[in-house]
């Protein structure tokens, strides 16, 4: 290695959630690869030893132990190489989420994370405390401790942050440069969503740019909990403003972003800078504010001048595609962890030949092919009732023949009109009860042709429906997993279109092509000679405006007033007001009242910026009083 060089791993490994030997041997086992290359410096993600999605576990006694055993092991097989590993530590009767790092057989220090992630699908003040108690515990069984830790080798100074320090205001990792850290190591466990990937490798260059430092970022991955998250593995070594290195993504191996960072460089750019060391004259920490009252009165009624995406879900731009790809990869990673993870090798799920139940079967037969599992084991049944139209039913068969998998038929009339008989409703009265009995027994098939072949049920409702509570409580409502979960309507005809062209053939495509022209229906009311007389949207109004409205209240926290006012400019021309006013006032009314049940909805991942999981983006009592919002409607 040439003089002023450093050589330095981002690795990640599968995780064995809980499995603290299982983990263990993944690490020892790629040192050895590591050690083969050369490398320097490797980090492991955060938490690596036991898991990061390991919930309340994670403060178990038992598990603390384990991974403290596991590290002290780790650290007798370094040798030179200096290794980073991510593990639950107790101290003074306080939890922290650190960073060992090791070398030489020795514990060279513990590094406790300071900005502890809390907000959305993130809860860790449940567990931890943050670094800044660690001067409370100077010491760890002998061992430094503490956030501000430099750790100097012969050619180069590093330090650690992780995860959430980078994202914080100011990321600790400021500090460390301006100390003498001339490379920043980054243990993480930072969840995916559409369009996280782009932004946070921005947040790497800009912040190794900044730093005039070299960045190793190592995250998460396969074998992560799936119940709402997806977790894709990133790795990646970044200098100054560039990716040097990145790993692959969403494998089930793990992956590991090797490179050389040129310290030497680093050093002179900081010392060509003249305004990088006069942060010691400022201060890094941020002063006492004292606010100065402006007068903005005379530009309230000015009209925006920045654009306003009518179909905020829906990527659009160069990256689209991408995007797509990322979201597809999301749902079939998800998919295809949960079952790993419960050893399921089948999976039972109704197809209606609309485009919710087509999405879930197209993601289901990717996570099959993806685990070389015979698509056989996708048991996929149609369940014609009394509003099932010909041309649905004829794509459902086509769907399935397409895909080449177990394709079942179950006529639900009869055992309906059986149940009418037997609560004494008359099937003539084609009210709620009518409509609802059929999807509950719909679920109750499902469920019982779960047990018998030993698999799971799949859900196929999306994110739009659910916020509408457009869905039969303990019907449709329900399944053991759901990789729709998150995604609205808005983007699922998108989605549709983009996986049926991209990733399956011709016959495929032709079906999915059909399928997208045919009006959106629950088909629960009865058909005209085999003609929908149900619309969704004729009994709802358009998704568009739904999602848009979902969006900007879950995004910004927009009130009725903000969102007429933005849905104003993004649909002037297409809606007028009394369309939007009374649209608006059926979301919020929906909305509220539909709480109880997204409470309860099965597990799925999170795949864009908004979800509704009440474990983890949206948690709200199912009782509360919606006044506040139902004060600003019009309609």
């Amino acid at each position: 290695m040439p003089k002023g060089f450093a050589r330095v791993a981002a690795v990640s490994v599968p995780v064995h959630l809980g499995d603290v030997a299982a983990n263990e041997n993944e690490i020892l086992v790629a040192m050895e690869t590591l050690a083969a290359k050369g490398v320097q410096l490797a980090v492991f993600p955060e938490l690596c030893l036991c898991g990061y999605t390991l919930g309340d576990l994670l403060i178990h006694p038992l598990v603390k132990e384990q991974c403290w055993q596991a590290m002290l092991r780790i650290a007798e097989k370094t040798g030179d190489m200096a290794v980073v590993v991510g593990l639950p530590v107790e101290c003074n009767s306080r939890m922290f989420n650190c960073a060992a790092v090791l070398q030489n057989g020795q514990v060279k220090g513990i590094v406790p994370k300071l900005y502890l992630s809390n907000g959305n699908e993130f809860y860790e003040t449940r567990w931890f405390v943050s670094g800044d108690q660690a001067p409370l515990c100077t010491q760890v069984m002998s061992y430094p401790f503490g956030a501000g830790l430099l750790f100097e080798m012969q050619d180069f100074t590093f330090a650690v942050e992780i995860c959430e320090d980078l994202w914080s205001p100011i990321p600790p990792s400021c500090l460390y440069a301006v100390a003498g850290a001339e490379i920043i190591v980054n243990l993480s466990a930072s969840n995916i969503v559409a369009g996280k990937h782009a932004y946070r490798g921005e947040l790497l260059r800009q912040q190794s740019g900044r730093l005039y430092a070299g960045y190793v970022y190592a995250g998460a991955g396969y074998g992560e909990s799936t119940a709402d998250l997806v977790f894709c593995g990133y790795t990646g070594v970044y200098e100054n403003g560039r990716a040097l290195c990145e790993g692959p993504r969403f494998t089930m191996d793990g992956g590991m972003a090797v490179a050389d960072i040129d310290v030497e460089r680093l050093r002179y750019q900081r010392q060509r800078n003249g305004s990088f060391y006069q942060v010691h004259q400022t201060g890094i920490q941020p002063k006492p504010m004292q606010p100065v009252v402006m007068d903005a009165s005379a530009y309230a009624a000015l009209p925006l001048l920045r654009p306003m995406d009518a179909l905020p879900f829906l990527p659009t731009g160069q990256d689209a595609a991408q995007r797509m790809d990322e979201i597809v990869n999301i749902q079939t990673m998800g998919l295809m962890t949960r079952l790993k993870a419960i050893w399921c090798k089948d999976i039972v799920i109704g197809i209606s030949g609309g485009l919710d139940s087509t999405m879930a079967l197209l993601i289901a037969a990717l996570a099959f092919d993806r685990l070389g599992m015979d698509r056989k084991g996708i048991h996929a049944i149609t369940m014609p009732g009394m509003g099932t139209g010909k041309r649905t039913k004829s794509n459902a068969d086509r769907l399935m023949e397409a895909l080449g998998v177990s394709a079942s038929e179950i006529d639900i009339r009869p055992a309906v009109l059986q149940h009418f008989k037997d609560i004494a409703h008359d099937e003539n009265n084609h009210d709620v009860t009518y409509e609802n009995s059929q999807a509950r027994e719909r679920t109750q098939i499902l469920m019982d042709y779960a047990n018998k072949v030993n698999g799971i049920v799949l859900g196929t409702g999306d994110m739009s429906e659910m916020a509408l509570g457009f869905c039969t409580y303990n019907g449709d409502h329900m399944s053991m997993y759901n990789p729709n979960c998150s995604v609205p309507k808005t983007l699922m005809r998108g989605l549709v279109k983009h996986l049926s062209e991209t990733c399956f053939d011709q016959s495929v495509r032709e079906v999915c092509a059909d399928i997208l022209d045919t009006p959106v229906s629950p088909e629960l009311l009865p058909n005209i000679q085999g003609e929908l007389t149900q619309r969704t949207e004729d009994i709802l109004g358009d998704y568009a405006l739904h999602d848009f409205f979902l969006y900007h209240m879950m995004d910004s926290g927009a009130s009725p007033d903000k969102l007429r006012m933005l849905a104003a400019q993004a649909f002037e021309g297409v809606y007028g007001e009394d369309v939007v006013d009374k649209q608006l006032s059926t979301f919020i009314r929906k909305f509220f009242t539909s709480q109880f049940k997204r409470n309860c909805v099965p597990d799925g991942p999170k795949v864009g910026s908004v979800s509704l999981s009440p474990r983890g983006d949206w948690r709200m009592p199912s009782d509360m009083n919606s006044v506040l919002w139902k004060g600003e409607l019009r309609g």
